[in-house]
């Protein structure tokens, strides 16, 4: 029996399958068939987006975990366990100017962004990446939340790099683009809500440089680096109020979200077997 009608991919009501556009969301081609594909899907669906970006970065913290057990020991504290080391995180892709300036590995700057370095490290990072891609989601859409979100963490990463940041790791580059990004958007847009928004999102700013300078470890160069880079994304993809997303926002969203697997795939491969050539 031939099917006339199919759930949209983004907003999960029933349309006709013979719709060139989703009457209730505004999504071109609901219907083709590469919508159907799971990775497709990320880029139609926040919240599947949100919870893809949660388990990849719980799952690359458990691996780290479990990379120091041989070298732990069954005695070792057991808070320990809770912080990777600095060689597990080397391996599955950490950045900074010992792994790429003596191996090479420029690629950390994508896999350095789902990598921590400790419980509360990934808990606060998280915590800020779902309340804040909410927002920006909102106001940018879900494809230009992804790769401001992306680049501004390779920007953020590269800009630590400059400054001579040896070794570090982290969401909170990408995190502080999609702050960069709303605080463009609330500054741009004015008005009663725009600068409510503005005033919002700056406090969280001035309090996180503060905590910044305060405890020491923080890559304080990655954050404005990754906050410069969000705003500048803002103004070039445009948000929704300006400009809809289009074909340019999709196919730079699926090739930050190609790199992106490519680099995590590639990681996690390559830490393994440093790991079974080091035991």
């Amino acid at each position: 029996m031939q099917r006339n009608s199919i759930l949209c991919p983004k907003c999960g009501l029933l349309i006709s399958l013979s719709e060139q556009t989703c009457p209730f969301c505004g999504l071109r081609s609901p219907g083709a068939r590469w919508r159907r594909m799971p990775v497709f899907r990320l880029l139609d669906d926040p919240a599947l987006m949100v919870k893809t970006l949660t388990g990849v970065n719980i799952g690359l913290f458990v691996l780290a975990l479990l990379m120091d057990l041989p070298t732990a020991g069954l005695t070792a504290n057991p808070l320990m366990l809770l912080s990777p080391s600095d060689s597990s995180l080397f391996v599955l892709g950490a950045t900074g100017t010992i792994p790429i300036d003596r191996y090479q590995r420029w690629w950390t700057l994508v896999s350095a962004g789902y990598l921590h370095g400790g419980l509360l490290h990934i808990f606060f990072n998280l915590a800020a990446l779902r309340q804040l891609s909410a927002v920006v989601v909102r106001e940018y859409g879900l494809r230009r939340m992804f790769s401001i979100y992306t680049l501004a963490g390779v920007a953020g990463f590269g800009v630590s790099y400059l400054a001579g940041i040896s070794l570090t790791i982290g969401a909170s580059a990408g995190v502080c683009g999609l702050v960069g990004a709303i605080l463009y958007y609330g500054k741009s847009r004015g008005g009663v809500y725009g600068t409510a928004i503005y005033k919002q999102v700056g406090m969280w700013v001035l309090i996180m440089f503060a905590f910044g300078f305060l405890v020491p470890g923080i890559n304080n160069w990655g954050h404005g680096g990754g906050l410069a880079a969000g705003a500048v994304l803002g103004y070039l993809l445009g948000y929704h109020e300006r400009k809809r997303e289009g074909a340019l926002d999709r196919h730079l969203a699926a090739l930050c979200l190609g790199i992106t697997a490519v680099v995590l795939l590639w990681a996690v491969a390559s830490g393994l077997y440093y790991r079974l050539m080091a035991s």
